[in-house]
């Protein structure tokens, strides 16, 4: 069964729950007029349906591959992710500044949806990108920003965030990496990452790694980190990817699920230091970092949502084409399908049901994060900038909770078929 970008469910949502309408009248989304927000998802729909969803299976059937340092994505994933690139969804919300469209927030995570259903694991390495480029174009000089941002925004090079390592997961107060002032204005990184999503693959021609490590005179904790960027290949006069850096690939996992989605352990600095610069201020870099988790945040709660959407439109399909038993009040003699037994009925609606409050609260929340950003009086900008905090991470945990319910429900409306491959 295939996916089918619920199109006008979206836009109802963008209208009623989001304020879309109410935007487009009031001028805070007037580039939006005329039915621009539909036709760009239609337009993102055809790519998700006619390229992104038949590469779903094979990615997961195949997985990324490492060979000596070399990791080659799923036969198909490169032409994907070139027509994706060309096609400017990459730069649906960036800058203006930076080759971007500058679009709504509420349209950006729309279309996240729509690459998450379609593949996830395809769609983990724009999501990275997003949060890479908002976290440049935040926080690095101006001297970063024009060698760069750019091409990050075009999609042509895209971007890492490198936080964990193996005795640093969630308490990221023993981060080792360290970071060596060479006197040039550059630094010489060493460590170790590991879970870094698409930290190695060959989509583009170089892969710009955000860094966490501290300096030598660091003070302890997380007081004491600082953020890099560290690319693939270092640049050349020219501005193009020159002589390779000394970081690698030294193995991907094996995870349960998103096998195409190469999942990196990451180690700079094997050969003399990975030469990086400095983002933002020295030991200031978690706040740097945090620009990028948000925008993750919110990016992974559409997960959820995508996750959801799909395992009901799969629910859906098979109960509706699957026959046992009758059903209360069947006419004729044979069977009915079993999505008019009240049970199942039930189930397939609870699937709806979350599915679209998840889409509400996320929708809902990128508005928060446009009003935060677009309103014209400062006051409501506050607000609106306090509510997006607020309800960020609730929109994130809710969803991907949601995603995890919906599809579990998913498994058993399929009965025993659900556990086989």
């Amino acid at each position: 069964m295939t996916y089918r970008v619920p199109v006008s469910d979206m836009i109802f949502t963008m209208d009623h729950a989001a304020g879309l309408a109410a935007g487009v009248d009031s001028g805070l989304y007037a580039e939006l007029a005329d039915g621009i927000a539909q036709a760009t998802l239609e337009e993102a729909a055809k790519l998700a349906e006619g390229v992104l969803t038949p590469l779903n299976r094979t990615g997961d059937l195949q997985g990324a591959r490492l060979k000596d340092g070399v990791v080659t994505t799923t036969p198909g994933w490169r032409e994907a992710y070139k027509q994706w690139s060309e096609g400017g969804w990459n730069g649906v919300t960036a800058s203006e500044h930076h080759g971007g469209m500058g679009l709504p927030v509420l349209l950006g995570v729309a279309c996240t949806e729509i690459w998450n259903s379609a593949n996830m694991a395809f769609a983990l390495c724009p999501l990275l990108n997003f949060g890479a480029v908002e976290a440049v174009e935040a926080h690095a000089n101006d001297g970063l920003k024009a060698l760069y941002l750019d091409k990050m925004v075009s999609g042509e090079w895209t971007g890492t965030m490198n936080l964990t390592e193996p005795q640093a997961g969630s308490d990221l107060n023993a981060v080792r990496s360290r970071a060596e002032p060479v006197g040039d204005g550059t630094y010489k990184i060493f460590g170790q990452k590991i879970f870094i999503t698409y930290g190695e693959h060959d989509l583009t021609d170089n892969i710009i790694h955000l860094v966490l490590a501290r300096l030598p005179d660091a003070p302890p904790g997380t007081r004491g980190i600082s953020l890099f960027l560290v690319p693939k290949f270092l640049l050349d006069e020219n501005g193009k990817p020159g002589k390779r850096n000394d970081v690698h690939c030294a193995g991907i996992e094996h995870k349960l699920g998103v096998h195409g989605s190469p999942t990196c352990t990451m180690v700079f600095g094997d050969e003399g230091g990975a030469i990086g610069w400095l983002v933002g201020e020295e030991n200031r870099g978690l706040n740097c970092m945090f620009t990028m988790m948000n925008n993750a945040r919110l990016s992974v709660g559409m997960q959820g949502v995508a996750i959801a959407e799909r395992a009901t439109q799969h629910a859906v399909a098979y109960a509706r084409e699957r026959k046992q038993g009758r059903a209360p009040g069947a006419k004729g003699s044979g069977m009915s399908s079993i999505a008019e037994h009240p049970d199942v009925r039930r189930m397939l609606m609870t699937m709806k049901a979350q599915t679209a409050a998840a889409r509400v609260i996320c929708y809902m929340t990128a508005a928060s994060i446009d009003r935060a950003k677009r309103e014209s009086d400062a006051a409501a900008r506050k607000q609106a900038g306090e509510r997006a905090g607020l309800v960020t991470p609730v929109a994130k945990a809710y969803s991907t909770d949601i995603g995890n319910e919906v599809a579990s429900i998913g498994v058993q409306v399929h009965g025993g078929m659900g556990f086989i491959e």
